[in-house]
């Protein structure tokens, strides 16, 4: 009986602390992240898919660079910036043209 007492206890202050901790943290968003509403309620976004696809291509042109030099883990970095650029402006693209993808693909 003891036993399932602590048990209990032990459960009960471990939800708590979950309740306790996720609440806060969903109440206010973090320093530099928006909510959905505020974005929302500004209206639509606009974004420089050229400027971009830029940043991009001067990116990749850098890592090639470094990597000629021999700084390969420098080079790595500037490849996967590119990368998650260039997966950005796919987004974006796809969500001006309308295109979405079926669930769990």
């Amino acid at each position: 009986m003891l036993r399932r007492i602590s048990t209990l206890a032990v459960t009960a202050a471990m939800a708590g602390g979950v309740l306790f901790t996720a609440l806060p943290a969903q109440a206010a968003p973090a320093a530099g992240q928006q909510s959905v509403t505020a974005m929302a309620a500004r209206g639509s976004i606009t974004v420089n898919i050229r400027e971009l696809q830029q940043q991009s291509r001067d990116l990749k042109d850098k890592a090639n660079q470094l990597d000629r030099l021999g700084a390969h883990a420098e080079a790595n970095r500037c490849r996967a910036q590119a990368a998650a650029i260039d997966k950005r402006v796919k987004q974006l693209l796809d969500a001006e043209n309308g295109v979405s993808r079926p669930f769990g693909r």
